[in-house]
Parts: C-alpha cells; sequence; structure tokens
C-alpha cells in the first residue's frame, strides 16, 4: 500500500525487490495482490505482470502498475 501512496496519478510504478521488504518471493506475492485488488476496486491498471508456478500454486515475480486515483 505504501508504493500506491506514494505514487502519483499516471505514474508507472515497479514494485522493487532486492533491498526491500518485498524481498522475499512471498511477501512480493502478497504485495502484489493487494495491487491487484486496488485494480479491481479501480483504483490503479496492473499494466504489466510475471507470474511463475511453484508447485501448484502461482507466484507473481514482478509488477508493474499505474495509479488511477
Amino acid at each position: 500500500m505504501t508504493m500506491f501512496l506514494d505514487s502519483s496519478p499516471g505514474e508507472l510504478v515497479d514494485l522493487p525487490h532486492a533491498g526491500s521488504g518485498l524481498e522475499h518471493p512471498l511477501v512480493f506475492d502478497s504485495a502484489a495482490k493487494e495491487i491487484q485488488q486496488l485494480a479491481v476496486e479501480g483504483r490503479v491498471e496492473v499494466v504489466q505482470q510475471r507470474v511463475t508456478a511453484v508447485g501448484d500454486e502461482t507466484l507473481i515475480e514482478d509488477l508493474r502498475f499505474r495509479r488511477l486515483s
């Protein structure tokens, strides 16, 4: 949510990996899913994402979004 709040409307934002609290893949996936929920609410547009299969589940590895509001 911090990435969303720190961004400006229209700005493209990549969720960070290395050197951030999102460095662990499961934490990154959780944060990316929060951004996806904001997209469902019409607050952001997910511009690009990369997903990988891990066993029976998928993890979001990269996510870029644009804040709409």
